[in-house]
């Protein structure tokens, strides 16, 4: 039987509140950069797919539906280089999140944050950065603590 987990919103709610405003302020620098709230959450479900986070997957999922995203643009989401259903710079968007995401593997490539900078503002790099480094968070609080995810749920 698996030992239960401590779940971290219970044992220190004022760390969790915090998290909550960073992701609202993140949240909030994000739109004011230009960036959809549909596409946000489909970035959010990139680094979400990468982490194996299935709390943030079927939130991000229902998130993107609800702000207008297609079913078309998540179903490829995790072969979105392959596809045409990506402007430039959302593309450059997708890579830079996967790069921040798969930091244990090492350092952001020059090449996508030289891209990046090519298709994006300084503004706007910020914004997917800390969108990356946000959901990252999550995703990590959810996939240690086993948040529970279910038809139930």
């Amino acid at each position: 039987m698996e030992a239960p987990r401590v779940s971290l919103k219970q044992a220190v709610p004022e760390l969790y509140q915090a998290m909550i405003a960073l992701e609202r302020a993140m949240s909030r620098h994000a739109a004011a950069a230009g960036i959809a709230s549909g596409f946000a959450h489909l970035l959010r479900l990139r680094a979400s797919q990468i982490n194996g986070c299935a709390f943030c997957l079927r939130m991000h999922q229902r998130d993107a539906l609800e702000a207008g995203e297609t079913t078309d643009r998540i179903a490829v989401l995790p072969a979105w280089r392959e596809t045409g259903y990506f402007s430039e710079k959302e593309r450059a968007a997708l890579a830079l999140v996967e790069a921040v995401t798969l930091l244990p593997e090492g350092q952001v490539p020059d090449e996508i944050y030289e891209a990046s900078a090519e298709a994006l503002s300084r503004e706007e790099i910020a914004a997917v950065e800390w969108l990356a480094i946000v959901i990252n968070s999550w995703n990590r609080m959810a996939v240690s603590s086993r948040t529970p995810v279910g038809p139930e749920e």
